[in-house]
């Protein structure tokens, strides 16, 4: 019985151990794709429950956001059920049009079960509803267009968090030191105060958050607002269609799912945050009660038993049930899993 809906069948309690065995055990092949739109969707607890039971019966795993103002998704599709599931979307009546964007790298395991949520937003903002008209949104650049008005001069912003921008963007892209979108929106604002007249160019993974923006920055005053239509996703699918088309990407892109990145150039622009050599694959740290993103590389991985500070350390290193009980209570979960960065005090064993 799902916890959620009340309705048998409708979530999925595997374990990523589980789901990661069952992906292991697969015969064919699958491939990772993304969609969103901004529509009305008068039922989305009902639209939920429709999806979960025709994704879930064509084998299709990964993250799906509903909400009254539209649909986030990150999907794997097997291959061979490619076409039911494009006809399943489509035939659905707020989404009779929608294009996919297909990733760049796929190893074919980007997501191990399928979720499907509702929630207020399908990205929190923080907005209040007058603050935007997602009607009145900046102008779609394909990548030409968008390379030709980064030669000219134009601002471009990156709309994602410190961490994935850390591993790749944009030349000269200003990248806002922020940990969620929330928090950039007003920050955003904030940095291009005075160039309500220029030319602004936001980009993202997929193109969701840009649409927000623009229609965020629009609604305060700046008057020429264009976004990379696609994001950085179909940008790089456009540079392979295409080679007359320079790129202007450095880096890999970060993505949300369990490849952490897709690469996009050769360029590698970040480092370790342990030991400072170039690097830019993201860890998780081991001790779960932290469970930080960061940089971490094999050299580090292993000497810091893939932890990110000393204290992590020493907690993996107690017995199991005393780590469960770190979990517990504010003070314990302050101390353990609120830092938002690397502790760089890992010179113990030096």
């Amino acid at each position: 019985m799902d916890p959620n809906t009340g309705k048998k069948g409708m979530f999925n309690k595997l374990s990523k151990e589980q789901g990661i065995k069952l992906l292991e055990e697969e015969g064919f092949n699958r491939k990772t794709i993304s969609f969103y739109r901004y529509v009305i969707i008068d039922f989305p607890s009902k639209l939920r429950d429709e999806l979960y039971v025709d994704w879930n019966n064509l084998g299709i795993l990964g993250r799906i956001y509903l909400a009254h103002e539209g649909v986030n998704a990150q999907l794997s599709v097997p291959e061979h059920n490619w076409g039911a599931f494009v006809d399943n979307v489509h035939a659905n009546k707020y989404f009779t049009t929608m294009l996919f964007k297909i990733a760049v790298e796929d190893d074919g395991n980007s997501f191990f079960k399928l979720t499907i949520k509702v929630r207020k937003q399908i990205v929190a903002d923080g907005l209040e509803i007058n603050e935007y008209d997602v009607t009145n949104v900046g102008a779609h650049l394909d990548a030409r267009a968008w390379n030709e008005a980064l030669e000219n001069g134009a601002t471009v912003v990156d709309m994602r968090n410190h961490y994935e921008s850390e591993i790749g963007k944009f030349k000269d892209a200003i990248c806002p030191d922020v940990e969620t979108f929330k928090e950039e929106l007003p920050e955003v604002r904030k940095m291009l105060k005075g160039q309500e007249g220029d030319q602004i160019l936001l980009y993202c993974t997929g193109g969701i958050r840009c649409e927000k923006t623009s229609a965020y920055l629009k609604h305060h005053g700046f008057n020429d607002v264009s976004q990379l239509h696609g994001g950085i996703i179909d940008y790089a699918r456009q540079l392979d269609k295409d080679e007359s088309l320079s790129n202007n990407f450095e880096g890999k892109n970060f993505v949300f799912d369990e490849r952490r990145g897709e690469r996009i150039s050769d360029d590698v622009i970040s480092s370790c945050h342990q030991c400072g050599e170039p690097f830019d694959i993201h860890v998780n740290c081991r001790n779960v009660n932290c469970n930080l993103l960061f940089l971490q590389c094999d050299n580090c991985k292993e000497k810091y038993e893939n932890c990110c500070s000393v204290d992590c350390i020493e907690v993996v290193n107690l017995p199991f049930e005393k780590q469960k009980e770190l979990r517990k209570g504010t003070e314990n979960k302050k101390m353990y899993y609120s830092h938002k960065r690397v502790n760089l005090n890992l010179k113990k064993d030096d």
